[in-house]
């Protein structure tokens, strides 16, 4: 008899085979079981969590006040394997009352899984958001033209940073799963006072005396809960917000200010460096390849939850 631990033997080597990046074994939280089986009658599995998020949650910025995730184990037959646990999961959300107002599902699956994502497609999802990865390098060359000039941050530049932040929410809101909320600039403001007062790496672009550009970032030691456990073991640079404003985009200042954060990551012998971004950001997807990093991990989504085919 096939296990929920076969699966999960069969479905990690398969997927470390297909990208070399992965972590050794696909991550499992603790949720409610959900039972498949292939047409063949072969049985698939899943875990299913279900998450509110309250108001005044921070985590209502990037996702809905019921988000709904889940956890495939398909073993070595990623797309009828997918099919038949998505078609549960479309019974689990009925079964449940998941509201159709503010709802959302989301599977996270490895970006190059492609037979994986024929299904996903077929059920309605989306791919709004990819967790990015980009292997250390030395400190790269790069000059800004004009009178543009970019420091560390500090405490003092507080407003600047939450300004700048909320630049990036509300062109996030438009091409991803982002939420501008009404207290989005209150939680904003924690986050960022938190961070500067820590002396996490935070970088300032100015141009006249005005802030232009900022990029916020931070480290992250194993076990990777901002990763979610979906990256190999060590240190990793992590890229929280990166926002230009918009009349001074596409003059390099967005890629000055990496150059300073990868310098550093670089100087602290980090595994790598990690992001997420929205593939359907026709800004971010271009930028951000560009920089080196290329998709690991893809968060696919269907809003509201009840519009899982």
């Amino acid at each position: 008899m096939t296990t929920a631990q076969d699966l999960l033997a069969a479905q990690s080597a398969r997927l470390a085979a297909l990208d070399p990046e992965l972590p050794p074994e696909f991550p499992l939280p603790t949720g409610e079981p959900l039972m498949a089986r292939l047409d063949t009658g072969e049985p698939v599995a899943g875990l299913v969590l279900c998450s509110d998020n309250p108001p005044g949650s921070v985590r209502r910025l990037w996702q809905a006040a019921t988000a709904v995730e889940l956890f495939p184990l398909v073993g070595e037959q990623p797309r009828r394997g997918m099919d038949a646990v998505l078609a549960a999961c479309r019974q689990w959300i009925s079964a449940r009352g998941i509201p159709e107002a503010d709802s959302s599902c989301a599977v996270v699956w490895p970006s190059r899984d492609v037979q994986a994502t024929r299904a996903l497609l077929e059920h309605g999802f989306v791919p709004l958001s990819c967790l990015a990865v980009r292997a250390p390098s030395p400190p790269e060359d790069t000059e800004l033209s004009g009178t543009v000039n970019v420091r560390r941050a500090g405490p003092a530049d507080v407003d600047a940073v939450v300004d700048l932040g909320l630049v990036e929410l509300d062109y996030a809101a438009l091409v991803g799963g982002s939420t501008n909320r009404p207290d989005a600039a209150r939680l904003k403001r924690a986050a960022a006072t938190v961070r500067l007062h820590a002396g996490d790496p935070v970088w300032l672009a100015e141009r006249g005396g005005e802030a232009i550009g900022v990029a916020e970032c931070g480290w992250v030691d194993g076990p990777l809960s901002t990763g979610g456990n979906r990256l190999r073991p060590g240190t990793w640079g992590y890229v929280n917000c990166v926002s230009v404003r918009e009349n001074a985009r596409g003059a390099g200042v967005g890629q000055r200010l990496m150059a300073e954060a990868h310098a550093e990551f670089a100087r602290a012998g980090v595994t790598g460096c990690f992001l997420y971004y929205n593939p359907p950001n026709p800004l971010s997807s271009v930028f951000w390849p560009r920089q080196g990093y290329r998709p690991l991990w893809t968060t696919w989504e269907v809003r509201p939850a009840t519009a899982l085919r």
